[in-house]
């Protein structure tokens, strides 16, 4: 299987997200503010770094996790999954693809900060708003994360696709 997380800018919540994924946070309570800061690419990457998938390890299963940033444009999944049901259908691709939907995690503090540090590169005033954002929002990605593994081995399709609207 191959788990791939994805929101608007691929380095808040989809960095997070696969963090969970891969143990490498804490389950059972808020993470602190260097817990956040120092999962993998979180507030690192930029604007040339959208639409590239970012490999982030193998979980504890042998599966290969990754994030990617598609801002607003809404070709982005069905892309991966259109380029995916191609290869599956050539046998160049025998693994499930599972696409994660991380956007509906996000808190609006979180959105103003990423938009100040990212977008305005005003880090010192976003990185604050994130980190509170990420502080509100951990127990909604840990969840998230755990509902796309289930969905993973639970669904018999090849490719996968959450929107997790639930999590609003």
């Amino acid at each position: 299987m191959i788990y791939i997380y994805n929101d608007y800018g691929g380095t808040h919540t989809t960095s997070l997200a696969a963090a969970y994924h891969l143990n490498k946070l804490p389950l059972n309570r808020k993470l602190t503010k260097e817990e956040i800061l120092h999962a993998p690419y979180f507030n690192q990457l930029t604007k040339h770094d959208l639409g590239k998938l970012i490999y982030h390890g193998i979980d504890e299963e042998g599966n290969p996790v990754y994030t990617i940033g598609r801002r607003n444009n809404k070709f982005v999944v069905p892309a991966i999954q259109e380029f995916a049901t191609i290869l599956q259908g050539k046998d160049q691709l025998d693994e499930k693809i599972v696409i994660s939907n991380t956007s509906p995690t996000v808190p609006f503090i979180m959105s103003v900060g990423g938009f100040l540090a990212r977008g305005l590169h005003i880090n010192f005033l976003g990185e604050p708003l994130l980190i509170a954002g990420a502080k509100q929002c951990c127990g909604k990605i840990n969840r998230l994360v755990e509902e796309t593994k289930k969905a993973g081995h639970a669904m018999t399709t090849q490719v996968i696709v959450l929107e997790n609207k639930k999590f609003h």
